[in-house]
């Protein structure tokens, strides 16, 4: 690498280090705790992180090798090996013992950082930075006083652009990337190629909560016909009245505040059962994540990808609500600024939208050199999520990253957007 990239990977890994020790700088008890069977201690979290930096990082991705930890220890933070649900009752290390060990590796990094790979440094920096979102899922699940505090403050909505929709014309258009274009993207964005995709109506903005709020004052939970046999099924059996969070009298906790809840905001931690029956009350449908992607990416009147909506500078706080600061999604129409070419907005950041996609892999596809990040995955009970919510690191997303999670999942900060065929 050249002095530049040092210089670059180096800060990334620092940005994402600081966000893992302020999420985990907590006492003691607070990191052992297991807020939801869904979700891992956050001391599992915090060592799982240098484990997985260890084993790339410092030993090229070869698991038979030793690393820092003994065997049976390091095993404790084999993501395959343990699901989410029993870790609180592995014998992790210590908290201590966790910071410790992280830090260690983090020294042992940086002293060969030089020799490094660009791709498995950035690598790295991904895995740390999904790790600090999931760390904020599990504190909003948490009970108890807030800990993180209110947020850091927004710009204000623009009234009347809620419940509008922009038109994409149909025609072909490139999707996915490839390493030239984008060298970090991951294997499921890869490679990139060309499809014809028809005409569509695209909302402008995510649903909104005060849109949402009209489906459950309309009894769109107590519908039937408005969800699909599974969705209802799981509706009954998950007793779901209303997103998670909140309370059913106008109010919500957000990470131990209770409030009122914004109506201008984009809905969030909602299922995808629930988005695809708000949808269908709404007389629309989850656009694919073929046509999220053209309605982000494409540029009509050059023929070509922008890099971004906006287009090729990188994200800023006044283009879009990204790196977890605000701790809630922004009022819709608050980023103009941040429009794709055709005039949608708010396509990265505030919250990860449900696509009515499954997760499969794009023609020529080819595992990268971490081969259970996405094929294990794939034809499996997962559906697609696009844009990265206000809680995910602008250093690691993209217009071509996919999300992808179980529809029936709500700790996500998930939304969605409608879609209309022409």
């Amino acid at each position: 690498m050249t002095a530049t990239d040092i210089d670059t990977v180096v800060r990334d890994l620092e940005v994402a280090r600081a966000r893992t020790l302020l999420l985990t700088d907590l006492d003691e008890p607070e990191l052992l705790r297991q807020h939801d069977p869904l979700m891992s201690p956050l001391v599992w979290d915090l060592a799982h992180i240098g484990q997985q930096e260890d084993l790339w990082l410092l030993r090229g991705g070869q698991a038979g090798r030793c690393g820092i930890l003994p065997p049976d220890v390091e095993q404790l933070y084999d993501a395959f090996t343990h699901p989410r649900a029993v870790r609180a009752r592995l014998p992790l290390l210590p908290p201590v013992e966790a910071r410790r060990y992280v830090a260690q590796v983090r020294a042992r990094v940086l002293d060969r950082v030089a020799d490094a790979d660009a791709f498995e440094v950035a690598m790295v920096v991904s895995h740390e930075q999904q790790h600090g979102e999931t760390m904020l899922q599990a504190l909003q699940l948490r009970s108890g006083p807030a800990l993180l505090g209110t947020g850091a403050p927004l710009p204000a909505g623009r009234p009347g652009v809620a419940g509008t929709r922009v038109l994409v014309p149909g025609g072909p258009f490139e999707l996915g990337v490839d390493g030239t274009t984008e060298p970090f993207s991951l294997d499921n964005e890869r490679p990139a190629h060309t499809v014809d995709v028809p005409p569509f109506w695209i909302g402008r903005v995510p649903v909104t909560v005060a849109e949402f709020a009209g489906f459950v004052a309309d009894g769109g939970y107590a519908r039937p016909e408005l969800w699909t046999t599974r969705g209802w099924q799981v509706r009954t059996d998950m007793d779901l009245e209303h997103p998670m969070t909140w309370h059913g009298d106008g109010t919500r906790t957000r990470f131990g505040v209770r409030e009122q809840v914004p109506g201008d905001e984009p809905v969030q931690h909602v299922t995808w059962f629930e988005a695809d029956a708000y949808a269908r009350w709404a007389g629309a449908r989850l656009p694919t994540e073929v046509e999220w992607e053209k309605a982000a990416a494409w540029d009509p009147a050059t023929s070509r990808r922008r890099r971004y909506p906006w287009g090729s500078a990188d994200p800023t706080p006044e283009l879009a609500n990204l790196g977890g600061t605000a701790l809630r999604p922004a009022p819709v129409g608050g980023y103009p600024a941040g429009a794709s070419a055709y005039g949608v907005e708010q396509l990265m950041g505030d919250v990860w939208e449900w696509t009515s996609s499954d997760f499969t892999a794009w023609p020529g596809f080819t595992p990268m050199l971490y081969a259970d990040y996405s094929a294990p995955f794939f034809g499996g009970d997962y559906k697609v999520l696009r844009g990265g919510a206000w809680s995910v690191d602008a250093s690691v997303l993209r217009p071509s990253f996919r999300n992808w999670d179980h529809p029936q999942r709500r700790q996500v900060f998930s939304g969605l957007r409608l879609a209309w065929d022409v």
